[in-house]
């Protein structure tokens, strides 16, 4: 038995193509300077996206542009905080980030997909990765309980004996057996696994989707794992979306709010 801890790694972030959007700032008039302000920071990505798509439905870039904008507020976290004041919150849906969270549960993974909106999925198949082992996470409260940890340590070596039993009852280490006998037989022995089995998931979502998914998961009433997950998504977002994230504190109980919600 292997007692884990839920990671979250950041795999995919927002790049953008400046001479494009240089071009395209020629091609609407503009004199160039948003894009000068711009393009040689690039401190963040998915934020510079975001005001670019919110800028260019009123083609705010600059005054003059359009006849009706006589003023434009100048600068990015300005402009930014008035977005998410607002409400504006279909430009946050074109900046997306990839995560990988490691050694979750199926509990976890079970509540994830729930939200599906603005949202890519790719999870570990049992199907095809055959378990030795069965990794678990425990929350504090129960590592304290020395009782209940005998119990469960006792239970779960006696799960991981019976995959080790099955896959040499099934002979799956012998030479000449077919791949597709293997997924099948892997596939029956998965069914003896318990819910919380630490597994893989890749999650791809938008800023407005990851901003909801904060705030609802971290939420004390909440599954105790994915507020912990989902703590950590946070933090990381606080990097790389300070101005679209700094709306949100921690409190005391863990959850994550947010100044302006449905955004």
């Amino acid at each position: 038995m292997d007692v884990i801890e839920p990671e979250v790694y950041l795999i995919a972030r927002p790049q953008i193509d400046w001479r494009a959007i240089e071009e395209y700032l020629q091609a609407i008039g503009s004199n160039g300077d948003w894009y000068r302000a711009r393009a040689w920071g690039d401190e963040s990505p998915a934020q510079d996206l975001v005001e670019f798509e919110g800028r260019l439905c009123y083609r705010s870039f600059e005054p003059g542009l359009n006849p009706n904008v006589t003023r434009i507020r100048e600068g990015q976290d300005i402009y930014l905080e008035n977005l998410l004041a607002s409400s504006h919150g279909s430009v946050l849906e074109h900046a997306t980030f990839s995560f990988v969270f490691h050694n979750v549960s199926r509990v976890v993974t079970h509540e994830l997909v729930r939200h599906r909106v603005g949202t890519a999925i790719s999870q570990e198949s049992l199907r095809y990765v055959r378990l030795k082992e069965i990794p678990f996470w425990f929350p504090a409260w129960a590592r304290d309980d020395e009782e209940l940890m005998g119990q469960c340590e006792e239970l779960l070596l006696t799960l991981e004996a019976h995959q080790v039993w099955m896959a040499e009852h099934f002979g799956l280490n012998e030479e000449g057996i077919s791949f597709a006998e293997k997924k099948a037989k892997t596939s029956f022995m998965r069914r003896f696994a318990p819910g919380g089995l630490a597994t893989e998931i890749g999650w791809t979502a938008n800023i407005r989707t990851i901003r909801n998914v904060i705030e609802q998961r971290t939420d004390h009433g909440a599954e105790e794992e994915i507020r912990l997950v989902f703590g950590k998504v946070a933090r990381l977002m606080q990097k790389e979306i300070p101005v679209l994230m700094a709306d949100y504190s921690e409190q005391d109980d863990g959850c994550w709010m947010p100044q302006w919600r449905k955004v």
